[in-house]
């Protein structure tokens, strides 16, 4: 239970005013953002300064896997403060070592590697320039629909528009379009068409591009803020068998589907591929220091035996953020927070959530697995036209306002994105959170309903 939330609106107005006057935030117009003053939050729920109390279906940035402040993450991170807050990277450190450990242990296949960064666009940085130096290629293959992180290679193998702003930086760097039978590049009918498509359109590109000049093919091996598409039996199989054919290495970004999101510790398990390199961050640690990393197969960490790897980061496996992905790692151990992830999703939220698209036209589609769903808004179910045009803002973005305003209204703080909402909890919630997270997203649809025709 989260503890009683006693107003204090003086003290919130204080860190409204600070925040207001020096803090810069991302992805936003400065002058037009009205950020929530936050003064706490605990398990699946946070707290503003006005008493208001909101489940988090958004689990953060979808980082906060056994939700906040889990006492034994704080003790272990207060522990390793005590002992030994920081240490340079080039030493053997006991909690890095550890955590190393037993990430590898839960990595699929042979990726028992591991190199670590702050964050996951730092992890797709250094993955893909481990896939040039391995091969001696440049070109890099990313899917439209997705989303690898905001630093310089990463926002460029972005394939959202996020990217736009930046598309500048990263030549051969080249965009294909992977599987979505709900909006079909491929005009395909069925699950098996999409697939066949997809892959023959890879290979097409791949023909085309040279593939002798291709390093990488990256995905994420279910796209996350793009719209959660996990994709068709046999796609993922299809990409690795396609670059082993040509010597290209294979790149799944698990920075958000990983740890335990989907129902398994890694998304890859429910296909049954291993990559050769595994990008991760977010719920190695429920965010609570950062923390990411490259899980890496034994031949391309062979490749940097004796040849020098040419990258590295001051704080790469901070002490404290080990701490935490060690104490994190067996609180989802002892606490069965994968098995609950892949509980809540069969039995409690994807039929809740698939009950909700019965009564409400504007939902188009519910598609996840997990604690990763997302539901497409639409303005009419037959066309499947978006509730709200690609990138909207401003006044064509007004459905999508209304809707998410009516969700915090009723005490639910939503994902949303584009014409979606994703329903990404903690993996730990309740199987009474999802059922008051349900109903508040049923109050909300009704206000995307009246936008429908």
């Amino acid at each position: 239970m989260t503890p009683h939330v006693v107003p204090d609106p003086q003290a919130g107005a204080a860190v409204k005013a600070a925040d207001r006057a020096h803090v810069f935030h991302s992805w936003s117009a400065q002058g037009l953002i009205d950020p929530l003053a936050v003064a706490g939050a605990e398990g699946s729920y946070f707290w503003d300064y006005d008493g208001n109390r909101y489940l988090d279906f958004t689990s953060g940035l979808v980082y906060t896997n056994i939700g906040y402040q889990h006492p034994k993450v704080v003790a272990a991170i207060q522990e390793q403060a005590g002992k030994l807050a920081t240490f340079a990277p080039a030493f053997a450190v006991d909690v890095r070592s550890e955590a190393a450990r037993l990430i590898a242990e839960r990595t699929p296949g042979d990726l028992n590697k591991i190199f670590f960064t702050n964050g996951g666009a730092e992890a797709v940085e250094n993955a893909v320039r481990m896939a040039r130096l391995h091969t001696g290629r440049h070109k890099v293959l990313s899917a439209f629909r997705s989303y690898h992180g905001a630093t310089s290679t990463a926002i460029n193998l972005t394939g959202d528009p996020r990217r736009w702003a930046s598309d500048t930086g990263s030549a051969g760097v080249v965009r294909f379009w992977a599987p979505f039978l709900y909006r079909s590049p491929f005009y395909a009918e069925t699950e098996e068409q999409e697939c066949a498509r997809a892959l023959a359109h890879l290979e097409d590109t791949i023909a085309f591009e040279g593939p002798g000049t291709i390093a990488a093919i990256i995905l994420e091996t279910v796209p996350g803020t793009a719209g959660i598409m996990t994709p068709p039996p046999g796609y993922l199989a299809g990409v690795r068998e396609i670059c082993d054919r040509y010597g290209i290495v294979f790149v799944l970004d698990e920075v958000m589907a990983g740890f335990g999101r989907t129902g398994t510790w890694f998304a890859a398990e429910h296909f049954d591929v291993v990559p050769d390199l595994l990008t991760f961050a977010k719920g190695v640690n429920s965010g609570y220091v950062p923390l990411g990393g490259v899980a890496i197969s034994e031949k391309i960490a062979a490749t940097f035996e004796t040849r020098p790897y040419p990258g590295g980061l001051t704080y790469s496996g901070h002490p404290l953020a080990c701490a935490a992905a060690v104490a994190t790692i067996h609180v989802m151990e002892d606490e069965k927070v994968v098995e609950n992830a892949a509980r809540i999703g069969e039995t409690v939220l994807g039929p809740g959530l698939r009950a909700l698209a019965e009564r409400h036209p504007s939902v188009g589609e519910v598609r996840g697995m997990g604690v990763f769903w997302a539901l497409d808004l639409v303005k009419n179910r037959e066309t499947r036209e978006p509730l709200v045009p690609y990138n909207a803002s401003g006044e064509a973005n007004a459905p999508m306002a209304a809707f998410a305003a009516a969700a915090k209204k009723n005490g639910l703080w939503p994902f949303v994105n584009m014409n979606r909402t994703h329903a990404v909890p903690a993996c730990n919630v309740t199987d009474a959170e999802i059922a008051e997270g349900l109903a508040a997203l049923d109050a909300a649809l009704t206000i995307a309903d009246e936008h429908t025709v």
